[in-house]
């Protein structure tokens, strides 16, 4: 890949079209809608996140959809009259970080400040040029410590990932740093929570929490982008992957109550920074399954290693002739971590997790009998590559014939068993469709439990992992009753590892007239693409699936012919009646577009009420009055300090 602008044949996939980013921000703005909205989402807040480069000048750049300043999207549901009626009102915001701030304070900054993951997994990428792109990113933090800087840079994460709500706090995530704390329902930015104690909260109190103290600290409180709450305990379990050993560490942070001082002073029942023992070196580690009694630690042959410079590798390499290793362990205990070996793959998101128990026809004691994970799993990482424009490398060692699989990307099952003490064994290993899925989701208070139904996004007309030049867009929404297609894989089971319980298409599931049909597809209109669908469940519902798909949308048909979005181009927000996965009960038009991006969150109107207080929200920098320094001295650092700017931009 050339970093010549002048080279591109066409612009970067995932920086024009709607993947291009945009520059407006809207506090909350009323919309107009056609259809019915569902009382049941008054008072909620349907938010997105996503990555949104705000230096985005150098459009010949390296680029990844995983890069990008973090930007929420929201549509809140306002109670209207005595009548029942519910107003939509849209609201985008950047969030706040130290990166973004600094970068908005540095105008002659014209490409993001840390480098982008296509430099990184670019096998073309010369130790040299990897070695200038760091060294450039710590010239640019270190000089946001001196003077001049309107904002240091203590955090590198771009909270540009994902969502979650826990403990009266909505937070965004990114693997390179703790999460993000923001206003619901405006999306301010409040500031950084470490477990312990948060930014912007009166009262802060507590001990160092993820990150512990020490050289390392830094690194110890990069958190996974993809943190688990207990639907029923509340407890937040969190991973910290790492350069140096252990490797991975692992947290777990319960409720306080914030009305009383004695149990907001209490850190019982929580822990951080747990070593899980086993792993031999740096992995690229999104996602992790958790069950109500196990945790599930997943060690794919999928490196994430500056040390790998120095064998001559990308900092991001993926061996096809590696091992897949999960290990499983009892939640509080780490130390007692099973590993499960089974062949190479990639995992960057796990849809559930669950424990299977039996009784003991001797005892009558109930024992745990094995633990069960469904996640969405890749035959390789050409996703990493083909996110950034990039062709996969070709593997310097040969697969072996009998483990060669198809590129795809597919809902898998694995079933891990506790039966034995000596011998660790997966039972069962097997796609339940053949269908492309990726962006898992489900009912929020069925995770952790074996829950019946499985939402995703899909396509008809590709695989997750694109052409090179082409990004990956999804146009069509999944419901899989992973129950039904379980017990017919027991009953029937599929060859292990390749194998698969539903092997129809797109195609053949829509032609499918069965209303018991274990999968069911919502096909967008042609030219119209959706994201990653949220389940918001019906108040007075009975079945799991009593309730509503929300996902942003995009009509490709405002594409001028050069590929980029006509001025004015917009989107909408779909509700989408999830029984049937047949009605879109409701579109909501946005003032503005909403480009392609990552995860979202629903907040319910319990969620939005229920808040900690806030004593101090993040501020852009116009905002702040400082007085100008005069001196001849200060002058001149000044000038030398944009002059760095200038070299280093």
């Amino acid at each position: 890949m050339t970093n010549d602008p002048s080279q591109r044949k066409r612009p970067h996939p995932y920086l024009s079209g709607n993947f291009a980013p945009i520059q407006r921000v809207q506090p909350l703005v009323t919309c107009p809608y056609i259809g019915t909205i569902p009382f049941d989402l008054a008072g909620g807040e349907y938010v997105r996140n996503g990555g949104n480069p705000v230096a985005n000048e150098a459009l010949g750049r390296d680029a990844h959809w995983f890069d990008g300043d973090g930007m929420l999207t929201g549509v809140a549901f306002h109670p209207k009259g005595e009548k029942g009626g519910i107003q939509p009102e849209f609201v985008n915001q950047y969030i706040l970080t130290d990166v973004y701030l600094s970068t908005i304070t540095s105008p002659a900054i014209s490409t993001p400040l840390l480098p982008s993951i296509a430099t990184l997994v670019n096998p073309l990428s010369s130790l040299l040029t990897i070695t200038l792109r760091i060294f450039r990113t710590l010239l640019l933090v270190l000089l946001s410590h001196l003077p001049g800087s309107k904002q240091p840079v203590k955090k590198i994460s771009v909270a540009n990932t994902a969502l979650l709500y826990h403990d009266g706090r909505a937070l965004a995530t990114c693997e390179s740093g703790p999460p993000m704390r923001v206003a619901l329902p405006g999306l301010e930015t409040v500031g950084w929570y470490n477990g312990e104690q948060c930014e912007g909260e009166p009262s802060a109190i507590g001990g160092p929490g993820f990150g512990g103290e020490g050289p390392l600290s830094f690194f110890r409180e990069w958190t996974t982008a993809h943190p688990r709450v207990d639907p029923e305990t509340k407890e937040l379990l969190l991973f910290h992957s790492t350069f140096v050993p252990p490797y991975v560490r692992y947290s777990i942070v319960r409720l306080r109550d914030f009305k009383t001082v004695s149990d907001a002073s209490s850190s019982s029942g929580r822990f951080y920074n747990a070593a899980v023992p086993g792993i031999r070196s740096a992995k690229m580690m999104h996602d992790f399954g958790v069950s109500k009694a196990h945790t599930v630690i997943m060690d794919l042959p999928l490196s994430l290693d500056p040390l790998n410079l120095a064998k001559n590798k990308p900092v991001v390499a993926y061996d096809p002739t590696g091992r897949a290793r999960f290990g499983v362990f009892p939640r509080h205990h780490p130390e007692k971590v099973r590993w499960y070996e089974t062949r190479a793959c990639c995992i960057f998101h796990t849809a559930n997790s669950w424990d299977s128990v039996t009784l003991d026809p001797i005892s009558g004691k109930k024992q745990m009998e094995s633990v069960n994970l469904v996640a969405c799993r890749l035959t390789s990482a050409s996703l990493v590559f083909s996110a950034g424009a990039l062709a996969a490398p070709v593997p310097t060692t040969a697969v072996p014939h009998h483990e060669r699989e198809e590129e795809q990307c597919r809902l898998y099952y694995y079933n891990f068993s506790l039966r034995s003490t000596n011998q660790n064994v997966i039972r069962h290993q097997w796609a339940l469709s053949a269908i492309p899925f990726e962006f898992p989701s489900l009912r929020d208070s069925a995770s952790m439990s074996p829950a019946k139904y499985v939402y995703g996004c899909s396509v008809s007309d590709s695989s997750f992992g694109a052409a090179l030049g082409r990004a990956v867009k999804m146009n069509a929404l999944v419901k899989i009753d992973v129950e039904v297609l379980i017990e017919r894989g027991r009953q029937d089971p599929p060859t292990t590892i390749s194998g698969v319980v539903d092997s129809r298409n797109v195609d053949e599931i829509l032609a499918s007239k069965d209303m018991d049909d274990p999968i069911k597809i919502f096909k967008m209109p042609d030219g119209w693409y959706a994201q990653e669908p949220r389940f918001v469940p019906r108040q007075d519902g009975v079945a799991e699936d009593d309730g509503w798909l929300l996902s942003y949308v995009f009509d490709e048909n405002q594409l001028q012919e050069d590929g980029e979005c006509k001025p004015g181009a917009k989107s909408e927000l779909w509700i989408i009646e999830a029984k049937s996965m047949r009605e879109v009960i409701a579109k909501i038009q946005l003032p503005q577009r909403v480009p392609y991006g990552l995860h979202g969150n629903w907040f319910s109107k319990e969620d939005v009420q229920n808040q900690r207080p806030i004593e101090r929200l993040r501020r852009l920098p116009h905002e702040e009055k400082t007085k100008p320094k005069s001196s001849t001295l200060w002058q001149a650092w000044m000038a030398v300090r944009r002059a760095m700017e200038l070299y280093l931009a």
